[in-house]
């Protein structure tokens, strides 16, 4: 009896060892007076930027990580086409010193798949939009930091860079991947992802999520598609937008800039199938389909690993809105920036609501 006993304790004893801690939301979802507090706490003292001034202060156009031996793909600037510019960068970020720190407000979802181990945090600054991606290297992030979340950043030890020209909080990394398309002109340092636990380790949650506090911006095509400076796209990158009174003209854009009439094609073969975003035949560029809202054209970006990607495009019948962010996505400086270099990325299709004068627009999947 007394073995019994003495088991039937030690098991009591494990169990209760083992028990869960409850989830205490003070811990997980800080109050403002305890994010100043992490920041007052610094020993060499700290700044809180806007992410404008932020990019102003810290983001050069060449960057600080290139070397003769490590250079940047070489597609990243081109003295003939565009002079002085850098697409792809990299600037180091301290390590050691005052801390560096930025907030913003988490304004995508990776849950569609069309944000892959990606978000934007957007921030609010007398009454005007400022954004930034981040490159994280974890999928399904939006369980940790859900649309609306407002995050501090303190950013000491990771990098501020551009990829395809637009700016992103990121950490080095070297591509050297030789079956690439055009592999050549893409081996070299390029912004990467930063491992989960670095990026857990530097942000703050502040409150709880609260998408109201978001701002989107409602904006005309022409209001930013003639708009080809590349540093002045900069800022408007990684925008939340919305454009009303459109509808899918069922074409695409290829690489000249024309539009083209998408096909009936099966998407797991034809790459200008009538879908959102078709094969790329193991290349891996984001597929784009024309929307018009009778002022001008751009793209509607969606990647071929997105959840939705083998959904049928609406028909033109169909008008109303889309949301997303907006993305000046442009990563060969051989080449000049033109219409297509736009385009809305949706963050799944409940960011698109049409319908035609009888029905609202139901999303059809693909079918053989």
């Amino acid at each position: 009896m007394k073995k019994i006993f003495l088991i039937i304790a030690a098991t009591a004893l494990v169990l209760n060892a083992c028990k869960v801690k409850d989830v205490d939301a003070d811990e997980m979802f800080l109050s403002e007076e305890a994010a100043q507090a992490i920041m007052d706490a610094e020993s060499e003292g700290y700044e809180l930027l806007t992410i404008n001034d932020f990019l102003d202060k810290y983001m050069t156009e060449q960057g600080n990580y290139m070397s003769e031996e490590s250079q940047y793909r070489t597609r990243a600037n081109n003295e003939v086409t565009n002079p002085g510019i850098y697409l792809f960068s990299i600037d180091t970020l301290p390590t050691h010193g005052k801390g560096i720190y930025i907030r913003g407000r988490v304004c995508t979802d990776d849950y569609g798949g069309n944000f892959y181990k990606a978000m934007v945090i957007q921030q609010i600054v007398e009454g005007k939009q400022q954004a930034l991606r981040i490159s994280i290297d974890a999928g399904n992030s939006n369980g940790m930091y859900s649309i609306g979340q407002e995050l501090l950043i303190r950013v000491n030890g990771l990098a501020i860079g551009r990829y395809a020209n637009e700016p992103q909080l990121c950490v080095p990394t070297y591509n050297n991947n030789i079956y690439a398309q055009h592999a050549e002109q893409k081996i070299g340092w390029a912004p990467g992802r930063i491992h989960p636990a670095r990026f857990m380790k530097a942000v703050t949650r502040i409150g709880l999520p609260d998408k109201s506090k978001l701002q989107v911006d409602v904006l005309e095509i022409n209001d930013f598609i003639d708009m080809l400076d590349v540093k002045d796209a900069r800022k408007w990158d990684g925008m939340l937008v919305r454009i009303n009174n459109i509808h899918f003209t069922g074409e695409y854009a290829d690489t000249n800039g024309d539009r083209l009439p998408c096909t009936d094609g099966d998407p797991e073969t034809d790459s200008n199938a009538n879908v959102f975003g078709p094969t790329t035949l193991n290349v891996g560029y984001p597929q784009g389909r024309v929307i018009t809202d009778g002022t001008d054209y751009t793209l509607v970006s969606t990647s071929e690993y997105a959840k939705f990607a083998y959904m049928y495009l609406p028909a033109a019948e169909y008008i109303g809105s889309v949301e997303g962010i907006l993305s000046f996505y442009m990563d060969n400086a051989s080449y000049s920036p033109t219409w297509k270099t736009w385009a809305i990325t949706i963050r799944d299709l409940g960011d698109i609501k049409l319908s035609n004068s009888d029905t609202t627009w139901v999303p059809e999947e693909y079918h053989k």
